[in-house]
């Protein structure tokens, strides 16, 4: 079969066929077989890229695995086999699941356990961008703040990935949702998500632009504000918040880790929520599970979408992990097997 593999740490947007290229595609790499009676064999049909993997490419991610290593993150595909004791799946059964490694290859093999399957109505491809961003997401955002109806919840980053797939749950939750982005393209596309205010940071400011929103619809502040951004952004969102507010630590696509001032959030009550969604299958397994089955009714029945702005075979992965680190990506950037990839805008 085919693989992706990360033979040593380094820059993965080099080209593949450059010698110094951290990754390789494998062609004739084992498929992976049967390791229990409850396994199960997918032939993956697609497997997104998040900026995570990016970092473990390059070392700089939390979780450091031994090297040689194929990079995973969620997936899409068909059973191919399954063990002895599977019950709930059969050949063929579409599904869908997320891996911290191996979901970069023709073949993956898990526990039925860590299996979903996909309902009648969805997307496989989409299927296959869900877990990881939309999951992320909706653990924060309904799990974790409890976000209600009627709140106001400011998204930083609204445009990529986990971004997008907040401003939909947001919106899912009867949320007044305020989008952050930059460019017209993304500010387009947001509207037509039915954001209620997008602030384009290529022509204006945060505070005034999201204070005279505010203003207009007779509203205090912001309840919930969702963070995969950090840096000067972060600081300038806290002089929006209400009082009691939550505050979501998603990630730091900036570079920059911002500092919260505790003085502050004693006074005013915030809570600040660290969100290692990746932790959730070790600590808290039921949480991922219930968040996931219910992110697959909400795609099946439409109220959420899976944005897929770029798509590419598994040897032009090179040119996925350019997009997620040059920020090009309106969404999601897959890998998809057997299909011609577009190198575009879908």
């Amino acid at each position: 079969m085919e693989a992706l593999v990360c033979r040593e740490l380094g820059d993965p947007t080099l080209s593949i066929e450059d010698k110094s290229s951290p990754i390789i595609v494998s062609k004739n790499h084992p498929i992976p077989q049967l390791n229990s009676p409850t396994s199960v064999r997918v032939r993956v049909k697609a497997t997104s890229l998040n900026f995570a993997n990016y970092l473990q490419v390059l070392g700089k991610y939390q979780e450091k695995p031994p090297l040689p290593f194929i990079p995973g993150s969620d997936f899409s595909g068909y059973v191919d086999a399954v063990g002895l004791k599977v019950s709930n799946f059969k050949v063929g059964d579409p599904v869908c699941s997320f891996a911290a490694l191996d979901s970069f290859a023709e073949f993956i093999v898990v526990d039925e356990t860590q299996l979903f399957q996909v309902p009648e109505g969805c997307d496989l491809v989409a299927a296959g961008a869900l877990a990881v961003a939309s999951g992320t997401s909706h653990v924060a955002l309904v799990h974790r703040a409890q976000l209600k109806p009627g709140q106001v919840l400011l998204v930083l980053g609204a445009a990529g990935g986990v971004g997008l797939a907040a401003v939909q749950i947001g919106k899912a939750c009867d949320a007044i949702v305020i989008a952050v982005a930059r460019g017209a393209e993304k500010v387009k596309l947001l509207k037509s998500l039915g954001v209620d205010h997008v602030v384009d940071l290529t022509s204006e400011n945060v505070i005034p632009s999201v204070k005279e929103f505010l203003k207009t619809r007779k509203l205090k502040g912001v309840d919930v504000l969702y963070d995969p951004v950090g840096g000067k952004l972060t600081k300038e969102s806290l002089k929006l918040l209400n009082w009691g507010a939550n505050i979501l630590i998603i990630g730091f696509a900036s570079g920059e880790v911002p500092v919260i001032p505790v003085n502050i959030s004693l006074v005013k009550n915030w809570t600040v929520h660290g969100l290692y969604w990746g932790s959730y299958r070790i600590h808290r397994p039921a949480v991922l599970d219930d968040s996931l089955k219910e992110l697959l009714s909400w795609l099946a029945k439409g109220l959420i979408s899976i944005h897929i702005s770029h798509t590419y075979r598994l040897s032009e992965a090179n040119l996925a992990f350019t997009a997620i680190r040059d920020r090009k990506a309106i969404g999601k950037v897959m890998i998809v097997f057997d299909e011609k990839s577009t190198r575009s805008k879908l």
